[in-house]
């Protein structure tokens, strides 16, 4: 669900839960026969996504037997699904990315330049890096971004009492929805906009810079697609709808 709309390769899974495709393979056996995820196959590899109208059916049948036919005994156990329209205020957003050093640093900056009147925005680093990427450092300053308050951060900055109360917390790197990511009070809204890793390119120096190139692209069209949404005309049912039809746009640099 973490990963939801993208289906997630079987083996992504077991490193994830860390247990062997052999254990895993009759749970998730379990989960398609329950109509709690779908199956599909891409050459030699079976994907697996999460459905949330069976997880739906699935709360809806205990919520009903738990009630015994007497619905207002439960009204508080599943908040209204639709929910209200965010409100017009200024909304916390976090990038979450393994180093915090390329791709998490370029969403932070690029949403600051859309419209940095309507967020808050944050980035950090499941493993951060001591310091940020000399070629994303160079990118942002190509484009006109000021780079002087960029630095590399941890999750942990974003937990606690002191933090600030997330809104939207999207991961923009292809470990970090795998990873044991911390949950935030408050539910926010999230999302998973994965690309790969430029730090990890190799080639030329023209090379290199290209993949950092491509990366700064792809991140830029989802974050201009997300700046401008509604948000005080949608509630939070069909802005997650947007948000995931966001992560399954077109790349293109």
């Amino acid at each position: 669900m973490r990963r939801y709309p993208q289906s997630v390769p079987a083996g992504e899974l077991a490193e994830a839960l860390a247990l062997p495709r052999s254990t895993l393979s009759p749970y998730l056996s379990a989960l398609k026969a329950a109509g709690l995820v779908t199956q599909a196959r891409a050459g030699t590899s079976l994907l697996y996504r999460g459905d949330p109208q069976g997880a739906g059916r699935l709360i809806d049948y205990l919520v009903a037997d738990c009630c015994r036919g007497r619905p207002e005994l439960c009204t508080n156990v599943i908040p209204n699904p639709q929910g209200d329209p965010m409100t017009d205020r200024k909304f916390n957003v976090l990038f979450i990315c393994t180093g915090n050093s390329a791709r998490s640093i370029f969403a932070e900056t690029l949403l600051r330049a859309e419209a940095c009147a309507r967020f808050d925005v944050h980035s950090a680093g499941t493993n951060p890096q001591s310091e940020l990427n000399p070629y994303a450092v160079e990118l942002l300053q190509q484009k006109g971004h000021d780079t002087s308050g960029l630095r590399a951060k941890h999750v942990s900055e974003f937990q606690g009492a002191e933090a600030p109360k997330l809104d939207f917390v999207f991961t923009v790197c292809d470990r970090a929805a795998n990873e044991e990511c911390p949950p935030w009070p408050g539910q926010p809204m999230t999302g998973h906009w994965g690309q790969p890793d430029p730090v990890k390119a190799t080639g030329t120096e023209a090379e290199k810079r290209l993949a950092f190139q491509q990366v700064y692209g792809a991140l830029r069209n989802r974050i201009r697609a997300f700046a401008a949404l509604p948000l005080d005309t949608l509630d939070r049912a069909s802005l997650q709808a947007r948000i995931d039809a966001i992560a399954n746009t077109e790349e293109t640099a």
